[in-house]
């Protein structure tokens, strides 16, 4: 499956990091930037995280609500936030559904060697719960710049 832009976002709830549940659908009335990223403490996820978090202001003057997902467990999550000092949540999809609804379990390809992982997506959602914007394939350096110019244009 996959998610197009002008399309409902697909709503899940899910267990975010502290320890609390998060669903998508309650979040309406303010647009959300859902971020889809492979592992924690890795450095292309590291830096993507701590660029959300160093715009957070940014993002939040616009009444957005940067959400990351990945596959990691609440524990993994609790330490990554409390290392990088993050500001926002992050999803635990340890079984996979939401990256499936949102169509970023994918195979990929390290030398030669095919796998199943998380493509480095995001989703804009605007304020109805309408997908405004995506990019897949996310290349990390600018990426966020990206996104907050995209919000401004909504």
């Amino acid at each position: 499956m996959s998610v197009e832009e002008g399309k409902k976002a697909p709503d899940f709830t899910a267990a975010t990091d502290g320890g609390k549940k998060l669903k998508l659908s309650d979040l309406r009335g303010k647009p959300v930037v859902l971020y889809f990223y492979p592992k924690d403490d890795t450095s292309g996820c590291t830096a993507e995280a701590c660029g959300f978090r160093d715009q957070l202001p940014d993002f939040g003057k616009l009444k957005a609500q940067v959400v990351g997902v990945s596959k990691d467990s609440v524990d993994r999550h609790d330490k990554f936030k409390k290392k990088y000092g993050l500001n926002f949540p992050l999803v635990s999809d340890e079984d996979g559904k939401i990256c499936e609804k949102y169509g970023t379990w994918v195979e990929k390809s390290l030398y030669g060697r095919k796998y199943m992982g998380i493509e480095r997506a995001t989703f804009l959602i605007d304020k109805t719960g309408t997908v405004a914007r995506v990019w897949h394939k996310v290349k990390v350096p600018g990426h966020v710049d990206e996104v907050l110019k995209a919000l401004k244009a909504l």
